[in-house]
């Protein structure tokens, strides 16, 4: 295929050179009612390229198929006999993935440490889970994805169960055995889906972790915006093999994608193909000699540490994306969340993802040396006024096991049946109604239809203490939780 184009991004060319003028949304008519500031702030470009994707852009049919050969040129480039285009990020991505290979229904073997875009699909669908724990290090009270042994071990416990999903990589850059956990699920004729939300660069080199496609995955989920160079929320769900039926997946798409995409995302995803087919390689050779040199310059700072060793020698998989440069703080004795304010406050560094004792930054294919001196700089001064700091208040982490509660009822049913709120110490016990999150990185805690305990809860409100944000619990302060309302005497549901 001709991967000199990018269909989308060309069309847009063509329909401004064109000075075509639509009288359809949007209806700031490509900025001319725009707010003066905005245009400013954002760009008149992108206004002028804010365009109707069919009736606009396209015409109402989409015969010139833009879209669809964008979404060819991308599956042949990474090797996927299917990709289609999401411009409501992952979580819309794999949650169509999760329909379109369950039908909605029974049973799914997934990792405990799924994203909450993931586990939103329980209460949507109203799967019922099956949870694969994940590779702990409990020493360090770190998630890993979780081992071939113990996929096969789920499957032989829940034969009848649709598919398995893992995350891979985690947000901490830790990789599962793909192929052997493709493997396991092939010999049973079920298929594996994998959100590599992590993993856009994965398919463009080789000195990179193993891509979900290449390792024999059905169906995997991107997020172009997070390691490629796409604007945010733009996502691809690729697929391959007979496992999965490529319009039922397509469909699931359709039916929660919005009917007013966002061909600005289109466009980014398109050139962003592009871009990686034709340097895609000599970018990524650049950029992994300098994010070596960078971990060796971060880890030479007194008091701060770059795991690697230590993920590698405990994860199930030894293989490991250098881009996320995790740093431990324990030597320092200052938590993630601590660090991660002190760099945006004084240094204007906005972290990644941070914990109890560890703080992550996503290194690009577009930072170079500029960047990491600023980095390097920001950390020099974090670790001097680290050993000036007070004393973080202690965090209560429980053991890998009390963070997997009893399951007591399918996530839908609990979330969408009757409720009430109750305070923090009668939560204790009851069924969960809603989702809490400690985000980033975004893997629940509580679920609904999972019983609250005692450990789930010190953790997370003594977390909260110490700067951990939990977005959508109904209290972020958790003083309160919504639990599912207990039958009363004589009540039919008693």
């Amino acid at each position: 295929m001709d991967h000199t184009r990018a269909p989308i991004l060309e069309a847009i060319d063509d329909h401004r050179r064109r000075r075509r003028y639509g009288f359809t949304p949007p209806a700031h008519r490509q900025g001319r009612g725009a707010d003066p500031d905005a245009l400013r702030i954002l760009g008149e470009g992108v206004y002028a390229s804010d365009l109707v994707a069919t009736g606009g852009l396209d015409d109402r049919e989409s015969s010139n198929g833009y879209l669809s050969d964008a979404q060819e040129l991308m599956a042949d480039a990474v090797g996927a006999e299917q990709a289609i285009f999401s411009t409501c990020g992952s979580s819309l991505a794999v949650k169509a993935a999760i329909l379109a290979v369950t039908r909605g229904e029974g049973e799914l073997l997934i990792g405990r440490d799924a994203h909450k875009s993931v586990t939103s699909a329980l209460v949507l669908s109203g799967l019922t889970p099956r949870w694969i724990p994940p590779q702990w290090d409990a020493e360090r009270h770190l998630a890993h994805p979780p081992s071939p042994d113990t996929v096969e071990e789920l499957w032989q416990r829940h034969p009848d169960a649709s598919a398995a999903l893992v995350v891979s990589p985690t947000p901490w850059g830790s990789c599962a055995d793909l192929t052997a956990i493709a493997d396991i699920c092939h010999r049973r004729g079920k298929p594996l889906i994998v959100d590599e939300a992590w993993g856009a660069h994965l398919p463009f080199h080789d000195e990179l972790p193993t891509w979900a496609m290449s390792a024999g995955a059905d169906v995997c989920v991107v997020s172009v915006h997070k390691m490629g160079m796409g604007l945010e929320q733009g996502s691809v769900v690729h697929r391959q093999g007979g496992l999965v039926d490529a319009v039922r997946l397509t469909q699931c798409v359709d039916v929660l994608a919005s009917t007013s995409p966002n061909v600005l995302l289109y466009a980014a995803i398109d050139a962003w193909r592009r871009q990686m087919v034709r340097d895609g390689r000599a970018w990524i050779d650049r950029a992994l000699l300098f994010v070596r040199d960078l971990r060796r310059r971060v880890d030479a700072i007194e008091g701060l540490h770059v795991m690697d060793r230590e993920i590698r020698a405990v994860a199930a998989s030894p293989e490991y994306d250098e881009f996320h440069l995790v740093v431990d703080l324990d030597e320092l004795g200052v938590t993630g969340f601590w660090a991660a304010d002190w760099l945006r406050r004084e240094k204007g560094i906005d972290p990644g993802v941070s914990d109890h004792r560890r703080v992550e930054f996503t290194i690009s294919l577009a930072d170079a040396e500029d960047t990491g001196d600023r980095l390097v700089a920001a950390l020099d001064a974090l670790a001097a006024a680290g050993r000036e700091a007070d004393a973080p208040p202690r965090m209560y982490l429980p053991t890998p096991g009390d963070l997997v509660p009893e399951m007591v009822m399918r996530p839908r049913q609990a979330f969408f049946g009757p409720v009430e709120v109750v305070g923090a110490k009668e939560a204790v016990g009851r069924v969960a109604a809603e989702q809490i999150t400690p985000y980033p990185p975004g893997v629940p805690a509580i679920l609904p239809g999972e019983r609250i305990t005692e450990k789930v809860l010190r953790y997370l409100r003594t977390g909260i203490a110490c700067g951990l944000v939990v977005p959508d619990a109904g209290d972020p302060q958790l003083d309160s939780l919504r639990v599912v309302r207990e039958a009363e005497p004589g009540d039919p549901r008693a």
